[in-house]
C-alpha cells in the first residue's frame, strides 16, 4: 500500500475521531476542575452534565463513568487490534498455504502474478481478534452498563456464529440458499434480548392514508388486522410487534450478503466496511455528544466499532491491490453481522440502511442475474486486460448478443471507462464515502421534513 493510499485511508476516520478528541478534552476538563475542587461534585452538577451515566449516584459513580474514558479505553483496544491483526495475519498466511487453502487472482490474468498462489479466508484472523478484543471490553462495558450485558453476549455469539459460517463457507463452498438461511438462525440471540421498540414512526405525507378527521381509514382497518395503528397519534406511530422482528432478521440476512456480493477486485469487500464502520462510528458519537436519550446504546456501538475498523484496517493493508491475501466469505460474513448487530442493538436500523445506498443499487441491478433472469455466471468481477493493464466490464451471453455481467462495479467501468484496478477501487470507496456523507445529510437534517 502506497504513502498516498495511506493517507486516503485515514480520512474517513479523521471526523470521527475529532469528535472523540473534544469528548475527552471535555472529560478531562472537568476532570481537572473536580480535583480542584478536593473531587467533590455537586449532585446538581452530576444530573446536568451530559457526558455522565444517568445511573450515577454520586459524583464519583459519575467521573467513573465519563463516556470519554470509556471510549478512550475502548480506542485503546482498537488499536491493540490492529497491530495484533497486522502482525497475525503474515504467520497465518503460511499456515492457509500449507493447507492449499489458497486461489488464484483472477484480476491477474496474463501477467506473472498469473499463477501465483494467494492465501483465502483470511478475515479469520482480524474477526478471531475482533471477538478477543470485545471481550475484554465486555468487562468493562458491563461494569458501567450492567443493563446492556445481554446485548453483548447475544452479539458475541452471533458474530461468532457468522465468522464460523464464513470460514466454512470458503472451505466446503455452501450453496446459495444456505447463505440465505443461516444469517437469519445467526441473528436469534440479537432478536430474542431486542428490548427496544418494536413501532415505526409514520412518514408526515403518508398520516392521512390511516387517519382522516379524526377516523381511521379502511386501509388503517386493514392494515390493524396485522398491525396496532396508534388513533391516538393521528396515525404517526404503527406497531409492527412481531413482523418488526422479522424485519431486523431480514436486516441481518441482507447486511451480510450485501457485502459479499459487492466484491470481486482487491480491497472492495475490506474497503467498503471500513468506510462504512467509519460512518456508523461518526453517527454514534454525534448522538453521544449531543446527549441523545439513546446514548448508552451508542456507546455499545462506538465499542464495537472500534475494535473493528481497528481490525479491518490491518486487514486492508494485506489485501489493497496487488493483494497478498484474500480476505473470502469469512471476512464478508464477519461485517456484515456486525454492522447488523450495532444496527439491531443500536437501534439505529433505519439509519444503517442509509449508509448501504451502495450496496442496495448493486443488488437492486444485480437482481436480474440474482434470481436468474438473466443468465448469471460463478464470477461476475471485470476483466483484466493484460496489454493495457485496465479492468474491463465482463460480460455474459444472453441469446444472440452479449451484455455487461449487472454489478455496480461493472456499471462504473461501462460509464467511466476502462482502468486499473487500484483506481477502480479507489473510485468505488470514494463513491461509498460520498454516499455515507449524504446519508448523514438525510439523517440529520431532510428527515425533519418527513417526520416530526
Amino acid at each position: 500500500m502506497s504513502m498516498r493510499v495511506r493517507a486516503l485511508s485515514i480520512l474517513p476516520l479523521l471526523p470521527p475521531l475529532w469528535i472523540l478528541c473534544n469528548l475527552l478534552s471535555n472529560d478531562f476538563g472537568r476532570w481537572n476542575n473536580d480535583n480542584d475542587n478536593n473531587g467533590v461534585v455537586s449532585a446538581k452538577a452530576a444530573k446536568t452534565t451530559k457526558y455522565y451515566d444517568a445511573d450515577a449516584t454520586d459524583a464519583t459513580a459519575a467521573t467513573k463513568s465519563s463516556v470519554g474514558a470509556q471510549l478512550l479505553v475502548f480506542l485503546m483496544l482498537g488499536l491493540l487490534g490492529y497491530v495484533g491483526t497486522d502482525r497475525l495475519i503474515p504467520t497465518i498466511k503460511y499456515y492457509m498455504l500449507k493447507r492449499r487453502i489458497c486461489g488464484k487472482d483472477l484480476g491477474k490474468k496474463g501477467t506473472q502474478s498469473e499463477n501465483v498462489d494467494v492465501p483465502e479466508s483470511l478475515g479469520i484472523v482480524p474477526g478471531a481478534i475482533f471477538l478477543i478484543c470485545l471481550t475484554f471490553c465486555l468487562v468493562g462495558f458491563a461494569t458501567n452498563h450492567p443493563s446492556k450485558l445481554l446485548d453483548l453476549n447475544s452479539a458475541l455469539l452471533s458474530i461468532c456464529f457468522m465468522l464460523f459460517l464464513g470460514f466454512t463457507d470458503d472451505v466446503l463452498e455452501w450453496p446459495w440458499r444456505y447463505k440465505l438461511f443461516l444469517p437469519s438462525v445467526a441473528s436469534l440471540p440479537l432478536l430474542c434480548s431486542y428490548e427496544g421498540s418494536t413501532s415505526v414512526v409514520v412518514p408526515i405525507p403518508l398520516r392521512s392514508y390511516l387517519m382522516n378527521g379524526g377516523e381511521l381509514t379502511a386501509l388503517a382497518r386493514f392494515l390493524g388486522l396485522f398491525v396496532v395503528v396508534d388513533d391516538n397519534t393521528d396515525g404517526a406511530i404503527v406497531n409492527l410487534g412481531l413482523f418488526y422482528l422479522v424485519y431486523m432478521g431480514l436486516l441481518a440476512v441482507f447486511c451480510t450478503n450485501a457485502i459479499n456480493i459487492y466484491a470481486g477486485i482487491n480491497g472492495l469487500e475490506v474497503g467498503q466496511s471500513y468506510v462504512i464502520g467509519c460512518a456508523v462510528l461518526f453517527h454514534n458519537l454525534v448522538e453521544i455528544q449531543a446527549g441523545s436519550l439513546s446514548r448508552e446504546n451508542h456507546v455499545f456501538s462506538a465499542m464495537i466499532m472500534l475494535s473493528f475498523l481497528g481490525v479491518s484496517l490491518a486487514l486492508l493493508r494485506h489485501n489493497w491491490h496487488p493483494a497478498s491475501v484474500f480476505v473470502g466469505d469469512t471476512y464478508c460474513y464477519f461485517a456484515g453481522m456486525t454492522f447488523a448487530v450495532v444496527g439491531i442493538s443500536g437501534h439505529f436500523s433505519k439509519t444503517l440502511l442509509l449508509f448501504f445506498i451502495p450496496q442496495i443499487i448493486n443488488f437492486l441491478w444485480s437482481s436480474p442475474q440474482l434470481f436468474k433472469l438473466v443468465p448469471c455466471p460463478k464470477h461476475r468481477l471485470p476483466k483484466f486486460d493484460a496489454r493495457t493493464g485496465r479492468m474491463e466490464p465482463s460480460t455474459v451471453r444472453r441469446g444472440e448478443r452479449e451484455m455487461a455481467n449487472m454489478t455496480l462495479i461493472n456499471l462504473f467501468l461501462q460509464i467511466m471507462g476502462p482502468m486499473s484496478e487500484e483506481r477502480l477501487c479507489v473510485v468505488l470507496l470514494v463513491f461509498q464515502g460520498l454516499c455515507c456523507t449524504l446519508g448523514l445529510y438525510f439523517r440529520y437534517n431532510l428527515a425533519q421534513l418527513i417526520f416530526d
